[in-house]
């Protein structure tokens, strides 16, 4: 390999999205990637326009063993890693009640397990080298979730959670945290990463039944640019103090700041009475 300057960044799900977006943005900047994929033979082209700065190896983030083995490549390669993004992931949608385990524990295992055992692997090499992002691709769901997406929604809170707590932990490390929440970006994340349970009970068909219809009509004409989300993901990973949370698009802020006003008129309305549950001094 030859002298870099640049960061050296270790993507999941790199085959679309945004994983796709980033890896071609951090490449264009001049850094080094090392792009997985389940497939890594979709990740040809960016080892024909790069090839001397990006990698491509097989990773299936629910296998403990591929994770340990991607890491140890990355490590191998370009001597460190800089930037760990967790990308990985796939939507589920469909009634809680119409939910099976399985495909609960499915969704939990790749966008919340997933991302844990990449960032558990990559931990003791950010900790030697003092430094280093973690990156966890969150949703707008994670923080205002939507019917239908309970438990895709689920696992974003989740990973979200972790986020919170990791952050204070690595932090005096010299290792900083950011949770990305895009809103609706023009991806084929409906297309690709979305598995739809229409509902079984016409119960539902007004609530799950027509939010699968909503997203099905949305399909290339979500306002999100990927690219443009890409360029705001590598300054946020660059800034000297990032944001925790990075919100990408109008609509999530719009979200965002509604569901902080209605909390916030919650907490508000109810401060009298549940405040005062405490042991009197």
């Amino acid at each position: 390999m030859t002298e870099n300057n640049g960061k050296v960044w270790l993507i999941t799900g790199c085959s679309s999205g945004f994983g796709r977006c980033l890896t071609n943005a951090a490449l264009k900047k001049g850094d080094r990637v090392i792009a997985t994929a389940r497939q890594p033979e979709q990740l040809q082209h960016f080892t024909q326009e790069y090839p001397d700065t990006v990698k491509t190896i097989s990773l299936d983030v629910t296998d403990k063993e591929q994770v340990k083995t991607a890491v140890e490549f990355a490590k191998e390669t370009f001597g460190r890693i800089d930037v760990l993004v967790n990308n990985a992931g796939y939507a589920l949608v469909a009634a809680l009640e119409e939910t099976s385990e399985e495909q609960m524990r499915q969704n939990f295992e790749t966008n919340f397990f997933g991302a844990v055992n990449t960032i558990q692997a990559v931990l003791p090499i950010l900790r030697e080298q003092k430094a280093g992002v973690i990156v966890n691709m969150s949703a707008i769901a994670g923080f205002v979730n939507k019917v239908g997406f309970s438990i895709y929604g689920a696992t974003k809170f989740a990973i979200e959670g972790v986020s919170e707590a990791l952050r204070g932990e690595v932090g005096p490390l010299g290792i900083k945290v950011i949770i990305v929440e895009p809103g609706p970006f023009r991806t084929d994340f409906i297309n690709r990463s979305l598995v739809k349970v229409e509902p079984q009970n016409q119960d539902y068909a007004k609530t799950c039944g027509k939010f699968i219809s909503v997203l099905e009509n949305m399909e290339g004409k979500q306002p999100g640019d990927p690219d443009l989300a890409a360029e705001v993901i590598i300054q946020a990973v660059e800034a000297k103090k990032p944001p925790l949370r990075l919100v990408l698009g109008k609509y999530a802020y719009k979200t965002f700041r509604q569901k902080i006003k209605s909390l916030t008129m919650e907490l508000d309305g109810w401060e009298e009475t549940a405040a005062n549950t405490d042991f009197e001094s």
